[in-house]
């Protein structure tokens, strides 16, 4: 008879997501996912599999319920400027949190590139979610008179995108909360 799990799952997976932000795929070893998770190998082979498969997993969730908080942000004001502006001054707090981990899917992209299918259909699943909310948002705005008419909606979400990330990579060097917050700030006044 197979023993029960001593430990929870999903509060495993999330210390192996904590762990891959801030070392990536491979500069983590199994032994510190081990001791990060506090499961022994076997737990970690049987509910898991392998490294590269909760590697996979961890993935995927992070993106999940990065991209999910982003558009949860992005729709929390009826206003669709300010909605972009909230998601962008969110991204921005937390980002400049220190004790906030690094960026899985950022680091995921640097390490893999597209080099990775699997792990490029993740990133790519989650930039199409973020890139058509970003796109209703600012086409919402566009007929709100809020957002410039002559701003080009796909475009404009692009930039949002690539300025989440510029964000997130600044303040993994090091950048302050002012400064992640003044880049937020101008992405804004970009759309007027």
């Amino acid at each position: 008879m197979a023993r029960p799990k001593e430990f929870d799952r999903d509060t495993a997976l999330q210390k192996a997501v904590a762990i891959f932000c801030d070392h990536g795929y491979d500069g983590t070893s199994t032994d510190e996912l081990l001791r990060g998770m506090r499961i022994s190998r076997q737990s970690l082979y049987d509910t898991f599999g392998d490294k590269r498969q909760l590697y996979l997993e961890a993935l995927q969730q992070y993106v999940a319920d990065s991209v999910g908080e982003q558009i949860r942000a992005l729709n929390s004001n009826p206003s669709a400027l300010k909605g972009i502006e909230t998601a962008l001054q969110a991204f921005a707090s937390n980002a400049a949190n220190s004790s906030a981990p690094g960026c899985m899917g950022i680091g995921a992209t640097c390490e893999f590139g597209a080099s990775d299918r699997e792990v490029t259909t993740l990133i790519a699943t989650a930039d199409k979610a973020l890139q058509s909310a970003l796109e209703r948002r600012i086409s919402e705005g566009k007929a709100a008179g809020e957002i410039g008419t002559d701003i080009d909606v796909r475009a404009a979400a692009q930039f949002i995108k690539a300025t989440l990330s510029g964000i997130k990579v600044a303040a993994r060097g090091g950048a302050s909360a002012d400064t992640l917050r003044n880049i937020a700030q101008m992405a804004v006044r970009s759309l007027k």
